[in-house]
């Protein structure tokens, strides 16, 4: 099966998710010469997905550098440690498993946003262990309709226009730099993928997921796009284009590093 799976990466669906698993690395500068790689596995299809493409990238690529595969535990229950360890061990995955408690802190530092804390002290744990077995670089497994719902809604609900960024250098750990090698890849292709080789993953396995699923914010934009896709195909490409292609002399002010500049300031 693992073979099966590897081959297919290249060859049925080179176009859908290779190509554009490339075009990332490439596009973006994503891996460079003697690189350190933590790839972080949640547990979930994208995570994992991301993972046998940074092994075949290993073996076939032309840049030589190195991948550990960090399963950071937040407290699953025994049922879901064990399907990720399952699906990594029938995956020829070597993972590292580090346990924490971040899923009882996080609910109880912030009981009405405990997502939000819980990604953010997350974020932080994998930065750390990487950065102590030697990593310099992270790898994270959102993907293409992550990065679009973000600029959705940062707009709908954060008054601003930003966008997740394909790479980004840690501003707490020196010298640390994360990526998102999905970043082009079509989340529709990853559920394919998985489904073509009968393989089947965990969720979020948050005590609290489901009391804050039906009410997500992201779970809304998700709905919304799929409602204009099916009117307008192209709709969700251009609001991903939209964050390439943003005309200052349009925009009524901007902020870098900080600073706001109106656009009265160069009228």
């Amino acid at each position: 099966m693992q073979d099966n799976i590897e081959h297919s990466i290249i060859t049925k669906y080179r176009k859908k998710i290779w190509r554009p698993f490339m075009r990332a690395i490439c596009d973006y500068d994503m891996i460079k010469e003697n690189d350190k790689v933590a790839v972080c596995i949640s547990g979930g299809k994208d995570s994992f997905l991301l993972a046998k493409c940074m092994q075949e990238l290993k073996l076939h690529g032309k840049v030589s550098f190195d991948l550990v595969f960090l399963v950071m535990d937040p407290g699953y229950s025994d049922t879901n440690l064990h399907k990720i360890i399952k699906n990594a061990e029938e995956l020829n995955i070597p993972i590292e498993v580090v346990k924490s408690d971040i899923f009882a802190v996080s609910t109880k530092l912030d009981a009405k946003h405990p997502c939000y804390m819980c990604a953010r002290m997350r974020r932080g744990f994998l930065y750390q262990h990487a950065k102590d077995l030697g990593c310099n670089k992270i790898a994270l497994g959102h993907h293409f309709d992550d990065v679009v719902e973000t600029i959705l809604l940062s707009m709908f609900y954060g008054g601003e226009f930003k966008t997740m960024m394909p790479k980004l250098r840690s501003k707490n750990f020196t010298n640390m730099e994360l990526i998102r090698p999905l970043y082009l890849v079509k989340e529709s292709d990853i559920i394919s993928f998985w489904e073509n080789h009968n393989f089947t993953f965990i969720h979020c396995a948050c005590s609290v997921a489901d009391n804050v699923e039906s009410n997500s914010k992201r779970l809304e934009i998700k709905m919304l796009l799929k409602e204009l896709a099916s009117k307008n195909p192209i709709i969700i490409q251009n609001i991903f284009k939209s964050s390439e292609r943003v005309n200052l002399n349009t925009i009524l002010s901007y902020e870098k590093d900080g600073t706001i500049t109106s656009f009265e300031d160069k009228y």
